[in-house]
């Protein structure tokens, strides 16, 4: 039975953080990737030659030196240290996987709720807009939006901030469908309860019903697409950096540093497995820990899971 958010005891929500498994491994997880990554951008970017943007002909494609800091990961075929490159793609990747959740959460959220809870014309015409907008070819849909959108942005954020700006504004803008169909799906179910049917012969307000009874219903769906939307941004830039029109060298991102090192890791004669190896694995733990907190998350705000436990 749905349960009103305002009946969960808020003293009693750090106590259930704490007690959820997952949402603390994933947490502690992630807080370190993004930690060590914030915490040594200032020194990988004033490192010079041997982290980011020069080349340095002794060290190319040097295999991982655990006594060296810099090499820890070995260097690339510039002779960059993939350490620092890394320790930078991830911050990159992490803010345009954050920034695109974020338009993509508010988005679909904002159509689901009014289309299922409207219904009607609305219902009707959202869905089929939405309909249309997934008929579309995802990818003409970036270009499209990267041809309309950098060269405006170019004037106040130059060449690199407009690409970025760019970058997670048509991940977001193509992304909230799903989310949107979801949600109308959860508030066509919710609509129907009896506790809604109660707020409505009461005369509570729309909007009361919207803040206080339908929304803490859907704190479950939200989280948990709102964190796995994270790291679909992230392989969708990856996929766009490997088709060029994505994230532009010389700047790094998990993504764009796997795909430079697929061939030469799989060269079978002399494979640099450490150019694919440390990148992906990045990648795929920072994915893990982002959905481990999504299922924390549900499993401690979801009031329909509060309700089976009272």
């Amino acid at each position: 039975m749905p349960l009103d958010f305002a009946d969960v005891a808020p003293d009693g929500t750090w106590s259930r953080l704490m007690k959820s498994g997952r949402l603390v491994v994933g947490a502690a997880v992630l807080l370190l990737i993004v930690g060590t990554c914030l915490a040594t951008l200032p020194m990988t970017l004033r490192a010079g030659p041997l982290f980011f943007d020069g080349q340095n002909s002794a060290i190319k494609l040097e295999a991982p030196v655990l006594s060296s800091f810099a090499r820890g990961f070995g260097t690339d075929v510039l002779g960059r240290s993939l350490l620092g490159r890394c320790l930078i793609g991830g911050v990159i990747s992490l803010g345009i996987g954050l920034a695109a959740a974020t338009i993509s959460v508010v988005l679909g959220v904002t159509v689901g709720l009014v289309s299922g809870y409207r219904g009607g014309w609305v219902d009707s015409l959202l869905m089929r807009s939405v309909d249309v907008l997934y008929g579309l070819p995802y990818i003409l849909l970036v270009v499209l939006f990267k041809i309309a959108l950098e060269p405006p942005l170019r004037v106040p954020f130059g060449p690199t901030g407009a690409n970025l700006v760019v970058l997670f504004l048509s991940i977001g803008l193509v992304s909230w469908l799903t989310m949107a169909r979801v949600i109308r799906g959860q508030v066509l179910s919710l609509r129907s309860q009896p506790f809604i049917e109660a707020c409505r012969a009461a005369g509570i307000p729309q909007s009361r019903i919207f803040w206080r009874h339908l929304l803490p219903n859907l704190i479950g769906p939200i989280t948990v697409y709102a964190t796995l939307t994270v790291p679909q941004a992230i392989l969708q830039e990856s996929f766009l950096s490997f088709l060029g029109i994505g994230i532009q060298p010389p700047m790094p991102t998990w993504g764009s540093l796997a795909s430079e090192g697929l061939l030469l890791a799989l060269n079978p004669v002399n494979g640099y497995w450490w150019l694919l190896a440390f990148p992906c694995i990045l990648l795929a733990v920072t994915l893990l820990a982002l959905n481990f907190v999504g299922d924390g998350l549900r499993d401690v705000f979801d009031p329909k899971r509060e309700a089976a436990k009272v």
